[in-house]
């Protein structure tokens, strides 16, 4: 068996990103935790997103990347606030997945804005989404904004707590696949 992965996915559409960077941060918390192999992606990685219309459109780079996001043992998702939602283009990604590819997946959720106003898009943009997956959103979303950042790295203390709180929360899906890996090797 593989070893477990956590991938990361980004909604954005530029590099540097702070919702790229909130992603990352998180995504490189439960590799280092439970020992699991990581990649973090972004819009920038799909090379014909806007014009795909089916998943069967995607190229092959897409695609690849696609199948990797699927096969995640944890995946963490972000956004950046737009409009008081997520991206467009990130919608339409998840828009050309199967409605049951992330069923029973944990995932956990993550999102950037630009002020405080934005901070309920994980609970009323992100997790109806996943929920239309039917995916298991892990409890504690993480939301940053502009000010708790400095040159895209996360500065402030709350958020730093608030990702160890939600890294937490993923020991049960990764100890499960720890045991497994172990007695499929026995």
């Amino acid at each position: 068996m593989p070893n477990p992965t956590v991938v990361g996915l980004s909604g954005n559409f530029q590099r540097p990103s702070k919702t790229r960077s909130l992603v990352a941060n998180v995504v490189g918390q439960i590799s280092h935790q439970y020992g699991l192999a990581s990649e973090v992606f972004d819009l920038v990685d799909f090379g014909n997103l806007g014009a795909a219309r089916y998943a069967k459109d995607f190229d092959a780079r897409s695609a690849q990347i696609v199948e990797k996001i699927l096969a995640a043992d944890v995946l963490v998702v972000g956004s950046p606030t737009y409009k008081g939602s997520y991206t467009g283009l990130f919608k339409h990604l998840i828009d050309l997945l199967d409605p049951l590819a992330l069923q029973s997946k944990p995932i956990l959720l993550t999102a950037t804005g630009g002020s405080d106003r934005h901070a309920l898009i994980i609970e009323h943009q992100l997790r109806p989404l996943f929920g239309f997956f039917m995916a298991h959103t892990l409890p504690t979303g993480v939301f940053a904004v502009d000010r708790d950042f400095l040159d895209y790295e996360i500065v402030a203390p709350h958020i730093n707590a608030r990702i160890i709180q939600a890294v937490a929360e993923v020991r049960p899906f990764v100890a499960t696949e720890r045991f497994l890996i172990a007695s499929a090797a026995e």
